[in-house]
């Protein structure tokens, strides 16, 4: 196992007393790591984590993550929630809870681990104004070569304790991608209730908790009241604010996320279509095939018949 860790003061805001970020890597072959960091240094450590193959797993303690797969797909279960993280996505979990991934068996990854301190303090080097808690909000994104490239080049130059602040630079490049793609979270931030941009945050975040849940969920007859209890609201609360912030409601969300992954089903199983409908959480076969066809402009056996890749 691969192990290296390093320290950069130049990433100390010494008008806050911040402490220097310390850089830890370790690649993960065939194996399983705890996510924990030196804990003589852990509330000031970013640690750099490569993991390839089936057997290599990852359980996190609690802290926040960002995971990107670079070949095959993963599997995520954070709490009682799990999706399926494919190359070409990036995903930014909540903190403060248990996560565990799991990879595929070509499966190539590299996930950033740090607390919330260190995850602020980088942040604030880069950004303009200050961001309240949370600074990175968890969702997927989909990302495209450029910040694929930019995460390996990070984890390639803490592995190497590269001089003259390359490392420095290439954590900076990919923070400033990050938060580029965190961007396009503000105009639902915008939407929430709350006086202050940390209010509307801190709402946002509970909301998210209910759409992982959605996307994560096989129940066929999820309830409004359920994904309330995720959210901690009341039902009638919950329903109209999400609908304000998301623009649809929480139905029209779920059936979009079951068609979405009924569509990957599709393309990459040999399940037959009554099968994939089961699996994606349609209990009805003809609506199942109602659905699909109203959203994708064909059936779910034609769409196998050609074979074609699958773009969202």
């Amino acid at each position: 196992m691969d192990v290296h860790t390093s320290e950069r003061s130049s990433m100390t805001d010494a008008s806050r007393g911040a402490r220097p970020v310390r850089f830890a890597f370790e690649r993960l072959v065939r194996g399983t790591a705890n996510g924990a960091a030196d804990p003589r240094h852990a509330d000031r450590t970013l640690q750099v984590l490569v993991g390839s193959g089936r057997a290599c797993a990852l359980h996190g303690a609690g802290m926040q993550t960002v995971l990107v797969p670079l070949r095959g797909h993963l599997t995520l279960t954070e709490n009682d929630s799990t999706r399926i993280v494919q190359t070409g996505g990036l995903f930014v979990s909540e903190g403060g809870s248990h996560l565990q991934i799991i990879g595929s068996g070509e499966a190539l990854w590299i996930a950033l681990v740090a607390p919330a301190g260190v995850w602020r303090q980088l942040v604030h080097a880069i950004s303009e104004q200050p961001i309240p808690a949370p600074v990175l909000l968890p969702a997927v994104h989909a990302v495209d070569r450029t910040i694929r490239r930019a995460i390996a080049r990070l984890a390639s130059e803490v592995r190497n304790d590269a001089a003259s602040g390359e490392t420095e630079c290439a954590v900076l490049r990919f923070m400033a991608l990050l938060l580029d793609l965190q961007a396009a979270l503000d105009a639902f931030v915008g939407r929430c209730p709350g006086r202050t941009l940390g209010q509307r945050r801190g709402v946002f975040l509970r909301l998210q908790r209910a759409c992982t849940y959605i996307e994560s969920s096989n129940e066929p007859d999820l309830g409004i009241a359920g994904l309330a209890r995720v959210a901690n609201y009341s039902p009638s609360h919950f329903l109209r604010t999400f609908n304000s912030v998301y623009g649809k409601t929480p139905y029209a969300v779920l059936i979009e996320q079951r068609l979405r992954r009924a569509r990957r089903l599709v393309y990459s199983t040999t399940l037959s279509i009554a099968e994939v409908a089961r699996a994606s959480g349609f209990e009805n076969r003809c609506a199942f095939a109602r659905s699909f066809k109203r959203r994708f402009g064909e059936t779910a056996r034609d769409c196998r018949l050609a074979g074609a890749g699958v773009s969202e």
